[in-house]
């Protein structure tokens, strides 16, 4: 159990973080050039303030979520070791103050930077933008809570669907995971379009008198949502911390109460690592968008023709998107068998221990720990090689065989068309994807968390048997395919971008 135990931590913890630093550079840099771009065409004296506004912001989330985390208290009663108080809704308070202040520092960060002659109000737009991301990235927090925490109704009632046996689990965990995209989309795209008609009726306008502050302000918005990254961040650290300190507890075969506690701490870690990959779902989605719109800047500039439409009504382009939808479900499918796989190296390695070493199991003697890490490691690298390959390959792949298609047929632009087309649908079929994958594995893991507080049986009963299994479906789930289909969305957006010119 602890050679598993270490196996699973291992490449739980090697993911932390890969996916929020990915929206940020993303949203940062695509951002410095929208603003920068956008002040030369409103022929705005000093566009410096436009250019440097995304890197004050993420100067000032630092600080914010400093503050947030330094307001981090436990209630204690006199001479006790538990906390009286849940530890998620101490991690949430810490959230709201990390919200108050990032409001109040973004408002500054506008009025201080982003203020002009040519339209003295738009600067309160793009505040407004700033708070709508705000706003949705808190909605994408609750969301994800609502379907993953075991105090509220859909994990509950995934723990009593293991009562009548395994394959009613799986059932069960794969629908809450399946309805549980409805919302957020919902979230994101309200965010998009207030945001975009925002800046668009902020009042600055391009010299031909056109308005052209619609994508700022969408950037503007995924500032906004990624403004209170670190703290969120620190959330996502401690699910992975309180998860170790569980596998310490029962190899240090500490008292069954200091178990109860740790598990308390194990299931909100769950339940923060799972807002965490909602969030930065969110935050991808919004990034992704600024992206494509930058791809399509970039061909008309390479092609000098207008590029704004992408008409999947022609046969090619259509096919385009149908090619990049199957290569999130590809992607998918080799991460999670690159887990399996793994899964089954390290339960040979444990039983080849557990024959040779049969005074493991009496604890007489050591288990090779390392053997174990060794082989989670190397498979970490090894398995990853044939999807990052696709995600790279890919998209070169496509718009270069469609330009060759492209010359023989009189179309110029079809290459960067079609590639345009796997872009748009790889980044939807991604989002709902990953949203699918983050919430069902972190539902499953939760509704085992229930079951092992005592109710249904408890720990060792059939229930719990049953949870134990869609515990192990979750977790490539949740800890690998779903984090790493974030960092592919933007992945194939960047590509794209750096690309362009050689689909034309």
């Amino acid at each position: 159990m602890g050679l598993l135990k270490v196996g699973d931590n291992v490449g739980d913890c090697a993911a932390r973080g890969a996916d929020l630093f990915e929206s940020i550079a993303a949203e940062i840099i695509s951002a410095m050039i929208l603003g920068g771009t956008m002040a030369q065409r409103c022929k705005i004296e000093d566009p410096s303030g436009f250019i440097l506004f995304p890197l004050v912001v993420h100067s000032f989330d630092l600080v914010v979520s400093s503050v947030g985390i330094l307001s981090i208290r436990g209630i204690r009663e006199s001479g006790l070791i538990v906390p009286i108080e849940d530890p998620m809704m101490i991690l949430q308070k810490g959230y709201s103050v990390t919200i108050f202040f990032a409001v109040l520092a973004f408002g500054l960060s506008t009025r201080w930077l982003l203020y002009t002659e040519q339209a003295p109000s738009a600067w309160l737009n793009f505040a407004l933008c700033g708070l709508v991301g705000i706003i949705t990235a808190y909605l994408f927090v609750w969301i994800t809570k609502y379907y993953t925490d075991y105090k509220h109704e859909p994990v509950r009632m995934l723990a009593l669907s293991s009562a009548t046996g395994h394959g009613t689990n799986i059932i069960a965990g794969v629908s809450l995971g399946l309805e549980s995209t409805a919302l957020p989309v919902l979230v994101i795209s309200v965010a998009i379009i207030a945001a975009y008609w925002l800046g668009h009726t902020s009042g600055l306008v391009d010299e031909t008198g056109n308005p052209t502050g619609g994508l700022f302000g969408t950037a503007v918005a995924t500032m906004g949502m990624l403004s209170t990254a670190a703290f969120v961040l620190t959330m996502d650290m401690f699910g992975p911390i309180a998860d170790n300190a569980g596998g310490i507890v029962e190899m240090s075969h500490q008292p069954e109460s200091v178990r109860e506690i740790t598990d308390v701490l194990d299931a909100v870690g769950n339940t923060t690592k799972a807002t965490t990959k909602g969030f930065a779902i969110g935050s991808a989605a919004l990034a992704s968008f600024l992206l494509f719109s930058a791809y399509m800047d970039e061909v008309a500039s390479f092609a000098h023709v207008p590029f704004k439409q992408v008409d999947i009504a022609v046969p090619e382009v259509f096919v385009g998107g149908l090619l990049g939808s199957m290569l999130i479900f590809v992607f998918s499918a080799w991460a999670c068998s690159a887990v399996g796989k793994t899964a089954q190296e390290v339960v040979n390695e444990v039983r080849r221990q557990f024959i040779e070493r049969p005074g493991i199991m009496d604890y007489k003697e050591k288990p090779d720990y390392g053997r174990c890490v060794a082989i989670v490691a190397t498979a970490s690298l090894r398995e990853m090689i044939k999807p990052g390959a696709l995600a790279i390959i890919s998209p070169i792949v496509i718009g270069l065989l469609f330009r060759i298609l492209g010359h023989f047929t009189s179309q110029p632009l079809l290459g960067a068309k079609v590639v345009a087309s796997m872009l748009m649908f790889a980044t939807v079929a991604g989002i709902l994807m990953a949203l699918f994958l983050n919430t069902a594995g972190g539902a499953w893991d939760n509704a085992k968390k229930y079951i092992e507080t005592g109710v249904l049986g408890g720990k060792g009963s059939d229930c719990h048997k049953a949870a134990v299994t869609g515990d192990t479906v979750g977790d490539p789930f949740k800890d690998t395919a779903g984090p790493s289909l974030h960092v592919l969305i933007k992945m194939l957006a960047t590509i794209t971008l750096v690309m362009a010119p050689i689909f034309l």
